[in-house]
């Protein structure tokens, strides 16, 4: 785990609109600023420039709690205009920071929500989140939940390279199987897939069967997009890991994302490696509903773990825009 110094703090809202028509979800919540998982990606790694700090060893290493979280969404939910839509918890600093193990504030933000009957959807890396099966369950059966496990690779070199302070891929998985085994919906985005190093055939097959094989209920994906901030903390790791790498994401990040054309290929080499395995893809967080609605019985007591088409074995994958020089 990163060390880190955490600073407690107070604030005045908690609920944020997110302005962006093509995003699946309106509302978000982050309980903490800052992440010890040191993800070297992470695209909310600016958050902490606003604060006169840098993007890199501060946003590891100062970390804030909004110690005032659970009173002021109760606030926020009492309010007449509110009307109960669905809210992300964790688009910008992981709700199971390990500063959650001291404060509790995600747990708590949990039993606000179901007190009000508010769907939610939570996104993180951190496995503490079996801890709070319980209330998550509750939240589902009478209003809506979802845990979204991100998990680019389940490469042990390229984890302990990105993601050094995160928990094992595997644990995250193991983690997700315990929540759907207790009837809470769980399932894993395939985020952020790195060009050169997790977004190969084999790469994304290895990932999506070990979902599968851990009974995901659903699977989406993303490609590594750079963002100020995250691009000055990530590209040097390509440069000194990486070095023959470094040419082609030079070439493909010349802006925040890469090419469509790219793009477009890695995320078919998901959507191939889903429909074998049977997968779903991530419902939209506007679209929670509670569990007491037809068809989640089944949904969470369904096995997998047999693809419908064996894979071709190591059959090569040619992509519109190589990576290498």
């Amino acid at each position: 785990m990163v060390a880190a110094e955490v600073t407690e703090i107070r604030c005045k809202s908690l609920i944020n609109r997110v302005n962006a028509p093509d995003f699946h979800f309106r509302w978000t919540i982050n309980p903490y600023r800052g992440c010890r998982h040191a993800c070297r990606y992470c695209y909310a790694r600016s958050t902490h420039e606003f604060w006169g700090m840098d993007s890199g060893v501060d946003f590891d290493r100062q970390i804030f709690a909004k110690v005032n979280a659970p009173a002021v969404l109760r606030q926020e939910l009492s309010r007449p205009k509110w009307c109960g839509e669905p809210i992300a918890i964790g688009t910008a600093s992981d709700p199971y920071e390990p500063a959650e193990a001291q404060y509790a504030l995600t747990r708590k933000i949990l039993e606000v929500l179901v007190e009000f009957r508010n769907p939610a959807s939570v996104t993180t890396k951190g496995t503490l989140v079996r801890r709070d099966m319980d209330v998550l369950r509750r939240l589902h059966e009478t209003a809506g939940a979802q845990v979204v496990f991100s998990i680019g690779t389940i490469d042990e070199t390229v984890w302990r390279q990105t993601e050094p302070g995160a928990p094992h891929p595997m644990a995250r998985l193991e983690a997700m199987q315990y929540l759907v085994e207790h009837g809470v919906p769980a399932g894993v985005l395939a985020a952020p897939l790195l060009p050169g190093l997790s977004d190969s055939t084999a790469s994304i097959d290895a990932l999506v069967s070990a979902a599968a094989e851990h009974r995901a209920q659903f699977l989406s994906s993303n490609l590594l997009f750079l963002r100020p901030g995250s691009r000055e903390w990530f590209m040097p790791l390509i440069r000194e890991s990486y070095p023959h790498l470094a040419p082609g994401y030079a070439r493909l990040y010349r802006s925040e994302h890469a090419p469509q054309d790219y793009t477009g290929a890695v995320l078919a080499l998901v959507d191939d490696a889903r429909l074998r395995w049977e997968l779903p893809r991530m419902p939209s967080v506007k679209s929670l509903r509670p569990a007491t609605l037809p068809g989640f019985a089944d949904a969470a007591t369904s096995q997998r773990g047999m693809p419908l088409a064996e894979p071709e074995p190591n059959a090569p994958t040619q992509l519109s825009l190589p990576l290498a020089a």
